[in-house]
């Protein structure tokens, strides 16, 4: 649904975006991330077909955003980091108005207008000018707008900037109901925690060039290495680690716990549990440390030129979605 390959975008002496491939399937999310000049909101508004690139193609929908912005445009819908709304319009008057701008049949308009504002516990304020409105509040009118029309690819840019937790939640679980829906999305956000919990697949710019492009496992893995594994026992450990290390590579330990490396956890921990049951070891739990998502974005940008080389050839070389997918290297 969403296709970009080497986009660039420069304005004068200035480039902006030097070098984005990504795709985006039906009913998936990927998540955009990148400091704040990476280059994420003018790929998103050349995706969008309001920005015509300088280099590169793209398609949305199957339309390419330079020779086919109208139909482009009739498909996306849009949240931009800095919505523009009407002070003196109403709520109902807003979204009944650009639903008629976006092509949705009269006799939808009402019930589309008003099953939104309901989503988002709006409807007691729909008489209101939208200049009384929160930023939270404002922040869900303006992406109840990108949905009036129903679209199949949605291009959200912090849509849950300025929310309440409350609100985020509920923001959230729609975005979950469209990718179950088919919807393809494409998320910027600097909240990690919440890309995480909703990406299918992550998208890091770094000085407008995408510089890793994989599933949260799969970047966990390639940029910090297998999973560690943590052992807590009953007791005091008492050698248990010399005879361990004989199977895993142990990284760390305490009184009564220990970690290793597992490059195979499915082969490898039912080896160490039955092991330690042979020691006589009372075994309590066994978990995978967590290692988070900005371990992985802190790493790819603050590493310097040389490092940040090395890893995208690691990255994208070692089965990157796109060149896989593709048949080319990006």
């Amino acid at each position: 649904m969403i296709e970009a390959f080497h986009l660039r975008k420069t304005f004068g002496e200035l480039t902006a975006v030097s070098d984005v491939t990504l795709d985006v399937g039906p009913g998936e999310i990927v998540a955009l991330l990148g400091p704040n000049g990476a280059g994420k909101t003018t790929t998103v508004r050349m995706l969008a077909a309001i920005l015509r690139p300088t280099g590169g193609s793209a398609r949305v929908a199957g339309y390419d955003v330079e020779t086919q912005p109208i139909a482009v445009r009739q498909r996306v819908g849009l949240l931009t980091e800095f919505p523009g709304l009407y002070n003196r319009m109403t709520a109902w008057d807003y979204l009944r108005f650009f639903a008629g701008l976006q092509g949705v049949p009269p006799a939808l308009e009402r019930a589309r207008a008003e099953a939104l504002l309901r989503r988002f516990d709006l409807w007691e304020a729909r008489s209101l000018p939208l200049g009384d409105f929160s930023k939270g509040m404002r922040q869900k009118v303006a992406l109840a707008r990108a949905l009036l029309h129903d679209p199949p690819v949605l291009l959200l840019d912090e849509p849950t900037s300025a929310m309440d937790p409350a609100g985020a939640r509920q923001v959230r679980a729609l975005i979950r109901e469209l990718k179950e829906a088919g919807r393809a999305i494409l998320l910027c956000t600097h909240n990690l925690v919440e890309a995480e919990e909703l990406a299918d697949r992550i998208a890091i710019l770094r000085l407008g060039k995408t510089i890793a492009f994989d599933r949260p496992g799969e970047l966990r893995r390639k940029l910090l290495g297998p999973p560690v594994m943590e052992v807590r026992l009953a007791g005091p450990l008492d050698g248990v680690t010399e005879a361990v290390a004989r199977l895993a590579e142990v990284v760390e330990q305490g009184t009564d716990w220990f970690r290793y490396r597992a490059p195979e956890p499915q082969r490898l921990n039912p080896r160490v549990v039955r092991l330690l049951g042979e020691l006589g070891a009372q075994v309590v739990t066994v978990h995978e440390v967590p290692r988070s998502l900005e371990e992985v974005y802190l790493r790819l940008i603050d590493a310097g030129e040389e490092a940040l080389s090395e890893t995208e050839a690691l990255l994208w070389r070692k089965g990157g979605a796109v060149a896989v997918e593709w048949g080319k290297a990006p």
